[in-house]
């Protein structure tokens, strides 16, 4: 699914290199990597404050903690996404609220959001599914409408562009109050570990921030928040620093894979394949980077899904089913509140997704061998 071994072969010498020179500095917690990083990072994204920490899971934890938000509060999320997203919420003793996605972007429904809202309504935690921007300028006026925070979960989506309706333009994970990244391996901008940032315009959310991440202190040994031990070390920053200047070449390579892949399956009527949605065109667009393809998700109708899996497996091409179960239906999550009618698209999408490979390294061989052997299972 994601080729890190062929990749790494363009950026080898300048990786080994870093690696080496933290190595021998032994500056491993906290280094000075860790601060050119953050502030290379700050810069790419036009955003006031990056937050290293150790996982894009602890990074939504703690984006929520600097909020303030109290056992009780409701945050609403979209029900088709990881686990993470809510799992979070759960572990802080917050009250998770699902709710449906878009049949066509995947990304959290709008008017789903608007009918979740109650009194006891803190904030709304939009996914930018598969690095696909999320609608923020009508998450953001409901959130203005009704005093509620807004955090973006931007772990597949870092480099992607949000176009609002008046064409300006700013990467996704700037525009809410605060907003979360991974920098798991196998994401767009990725380390070889684990790692994670917040981000945020807020001054003073983000020195709360950065307290939390490191025990709640500002001043070693004097403890003035309750905090977590979640940091990103050195060797991981300065990985993430070699390949941040690709981060845009990255994108563009797996925007012309997935261009690519949707030119092949063009007018195949089992297979809706996915788009680029802005305010400018509904297509895998090419006058802006509103998708930045961390998966190429197809859905697949009239046709066994889990069949073509394995058929696909048969013929040495991985590939993935993100996501096969709804959070809603997950033993962890079961709530009475929810109604399976509210849940309508999500349950027909776990059905039918199916995420072919989607990496920086994929050439033309490797697609036409790909989308023919999709072509001819699903055209059987």
């Amino acid at each position: 699914m994601v080729d890190l071994k062929g990749q790494y072969e363009h950026i080898k010498e300048q990786v080994n290199k870093s690696v080496l020179e933290v190595i021998e500095s032994t500056a491993f917690i906290n280094g000075p990597e860790v601060h050119q990083f953050q502030k290379e990072l700050e810069e790419y994204l036009d955003v006031k404050h990056v937050i290293p920490c150790a996982n894009g899971t602890d990074a939504l934890q703690i984006a929520m903690m600097g909020l303030g938000l109290k056992p009780g509060d409701e945050v609403i999320t979209a029900d088709f996404t990881f686990a993470a997203t809510v799992e979070v919420i759960a572990l802080l003793g917050l009250t998770p609220v699902l709710v449906d996605v878009d049949p066509v972007t995947f990304n959290i429904d709008v008017e789903a959001i608007k009918k979740a809202i109650t009194p006891k309504t803190k904030a709304i935690v939009p996914v930018h599914l598969f690095g696909l921007s999320a609608p923020m300028d009508e998450i953001m006026e409901i959130a203005k409408a009704h005093n509620l925070y807004v955090i973006e979960d931007n772990a597949q989506g870092i480099g992607a562009n949000y176009t609002s309706k008046d064409g300006s333009k700013k990467k996704t994970g700037t525009i809410g109050h605060v907003a979360s990244t991974s920098f798991f391996p196998s994401k767009n901008l990725g380390c070889y570990g684990d790692g994670g940032a917040i981000f945020t315009n807020d001054d003073d959310l983000a020195h709360t921030l950065r307290g939390i991440v490191n025990h709640g202190m500002y001043i070693r040994y004097h403890h003035d928040v309750v905090g977590v031990n979640s940091r990103l070390d050195s060797i991981q920053a300065t990985i993430l620093r070699a390949k941040l200047p690709h981060l845009d070449s990255y994108n563009t390579a797996r925007k012309d894979a997935a261009r690519k892949y949707s030119a092949a399956f063009r007018g195949i009527e089992n297979i809706i394949t996915p788009t680029g949605f802005c305010h400018a065109e509904n297509t895998i667009c090419d006058t802006c980077n509103c998708h930045v393809f961390h998966q190429y998700t197809l859905r697949i109708l009239n046709c066994d899904r889990d069949a073509l899996v394995a058929h696909l497996n048969e013929n040495g091409i991985p590939c993935g089913v993100y996501y096969p179960i709804p959070l809603h239906a997950q033993k962890a999550y079961k709530d009475t509140r929810y109604i399976e009618a509210d849940f309508k698209v999500t349950n027909q999408l776990v059905k039918e997704v199916i995420s072919l490979p989607m990496h920086t390294e994929l050439d033309d061989e490797q697609i036409n061998f790909i989308t023919k052997t999709v072509i001819d299972f699903v055209s059987k």
